[in-house]
């Protein structure tokens, strides 16, 4: 079993939350722009992009939403070990969360190419 500083899961979490954060965000733009195109364009070929693109923001947020609960869970672990034994608690160190990085890092690898699509769809149709 690997272990990592208590300190250190925390930033790393903190890290992810900030990220979380901004992909919503950037997410809430896309969709605003997707909202322009539909708009303007009505063909069955823009309406299917529309939509594809629509369902794909829809996947991207409910997983955002389930790193979002993951972290936070992380954080109320983190708390407890915190709150169990306060002294040293830079030094003390609790099992590695790396199956939540590996998370995080899936995510990002997924959401990288959906960007790059949407980004080229954008520049098609705007």
């Amino acid at each position: 079993m690997k272990t990592e500083k208590i300190y250190t899961q925390h930033s790393e979490n903190q890290a992810w939350a900030n990220n979380v954060a901004f992909y919503r965000d950037e997410i809430k733009i896309m969709e605003g722009r997707l909202k322009e195109i539909a708009s303007r364009n009505t063909s069955d070929e823009v309406l299917k992009q529309v939509e594809h693109f629509q369902n794909q923001f829809i996947i991207q947020k409910t997983r955002l939403d389930e790193l979002k609960h993951d972290i936070n869970l992380s954080n109320d672990f983190l708390e407890k070990e915190i709150a169990k034994n306060p002294v040293a608690v830079e030094r003390r160190k609790v099992e590695d969360h790396a199956p939540a990085r590996e998370e995080m890092q899936a995510f990002e690898k997924l959401y990288a190419p959906l960007k790059s699509e949407f980004n080229i769809f954008l520049s098609k149709w705007m």
